[in-house]
């Protein structure tokens, strides 16, 4: 879907009032009460946004960024409580100068590999020079996290976590897949869900080594013993759908099994070459399709008529050099895209949202708006979450203050920190 088109919406834990409501109520009462929080929650109003990012049509301009000039933005407890032009601001507890700069929706990562250890520096450094990408890189992840402990794995993991959030991540979904044991892809999950609630099982990340000689035994495990260890602390279930890791049959039955303990799919789908994993995606309502490198005109068809989101993660395509993703295409098709980072030690080391747009922007024929409105909205979209990606009333309290007066910074001035202050549930964190 264009970024006109509204995400996937799932029911919302709390009723939340309209902007218009918001704004009658902030005239006729000075001050807004979310129907979440008492009126003694301090509120805070940022003000003297010289452009604010709504992600709301119906607001602002009337583009899919809903962009308002000369705004304010209200927060109480963990939620946006009003949004709209400053001159009309309700009076709260606490004031903040946004000094003529940008205000946007945190950035939301729906696609990294977080818990991990070791390094791959060698290998991307004979990448470069010369020799392709291939699946077989993850064994030498997979054998640094095996020996890794606990505590290391948790270090590295908040180290990439707070990485992130300085440059204005403040939801992400991150995987296991770097265990390929029961064990190992258990503990990987745990460490995740202390930190984020977007957990993703990704025991299918390839074949393990313990059974290359016997792959339908390691679906098997992934389906079985492991999937029952590992469920109780996910929300999804992916597989990678590529030669060299899972088939179609394969992948749909890792899914089905995942389906079946409550996890719902995700798919690494066309990154390497022409494969099932767009199709499958579709047809077992995956939320996301992620990479959509190599693509059919009827996988792009399927895509664009179903609610399956097309993330795009153009740092990996940056750091093996291989063929970008035809965002331009999925866009005028109507297909929903979220832009992710992939963090990953292997095929995409970044953790920056703002690389990754400019990179859309430049390299993957995105305007500067649908690479902001997929770095938000579109993946929120691809978490089918519809709390988050957006600043209006009843949103969580997710946003990024720039030092620049427009969004379109981000890709007009790349490899500058732009981010100079981050809200995470309403907390000021940067």
């Amino acid at each position: 879907m264009t970024p006109g088109r509204p995400p996937p919406r799932r029911p919302a834990p709390e009723p939340a009032p309209t902007a218009d409501q918001a704004t009658e109520d902030a005239m006729s009462n000075a001050t807004t009460v979310s129907p979440a929080h008492s009126a003694s929650t301090a509120s805070t109003l940022i003000t003297n946004i010289a452009a604010l990012v709504t992600n709301d049509p119906s607001l602002g301009d009337g583009t899919p960024l809903g962009l308002i000039q000369g705004a304010a933005v209200v927060i109480e407890g963990d939620r946006v409580v009003w949004t709209g032009d400053q001159s009309k601001a309700p009076a709260t507890d606490n004031r903040v100068d946004a000094g003529g700069r940008a205000v946007l929706p945190g950035f939301v990562d729906s696609h990294s590999h977080l818990v991990f250890a070791g390094d791959r520096t060698q290998e991307f450094n004979a990448r470069m020079s010369g020799r392709p990408y291939s699946a077989g890189g993850i064994r030498t992840t997979v054998a640094a996290t095996r020996a890794a402990t606990d505590a290391e794995l948790e270090a590295n993991l908040t180290r990439y976590l707070a990485e992130a959030l300085r440059q204005g991540t403040t939801t992400f979904e991150t995987k296991s897949g770097y265990g390929l044991t029961v064990g190992d892809e258990a503990r990987a999950l745990r460490i995740a869900a202390a930190h984020t609630d977007e957990v993703t099982y990704l025991g299918a990340h390839i074949v393990s080594p313990d059974y290359a000689h016997d792959p339908a035994a390691y679906v098997s495990l992934v389906t079985g013993e492991m999937l029952d260890a590992c469920a109780p602390y996910a929300r999804w279930i992916d597989v990678f759908c590529e030669k060299g890791a899972f088939d179609g049959d394969q992948a749909r039955a890792i899914l089905t099994a995942g389906k079946a303990k409550g996890l719902h799919p995700r798919v690494h789908a066309n990154q390497l070459s022409h494969g099932p994993g767009v199709q499958l995606a579709v047809e077992v309502d995956a939320a996301s399709a992620d990479h959509c490198t190599h693509l059919t005109a009827e996988d792009v068809d399927a895509l664009a008529n179903s609610r399956t989101v097309a993330t795009l993660l153009p740092g990996a395509e940056f750091s093996t050099r291989a063929e970008w993703p035809d965002a331009r295409r999925l866009l005028d098709a109507g297909v929903t895209v979220a832009l992710s980072t992939d963090c990953n030690p292997g095929s995409s080391f970044t953790s920056s949202v703002p690389f990754c747009i400019a990179l859309a922007v430049r390299d993957m024929r995105m305007t500067p708006d649908e690479a902001l409105w997929s770095a938000t909205a579109g993946g929120a979209a691809a978490l089918r979450r519809d709390d988050i990606g957006r600043l209006t009333p009843g949103a969580q309290a997710d946003l990024i203050l720039l030092d620049a007066p427009s969004h379109v910074h981000l890709a007009y001035r790349p490899g500058v920190p732009l981010v100079s202050g981050v809200w995470r549930r309403g907390t000021r964190v940067v």
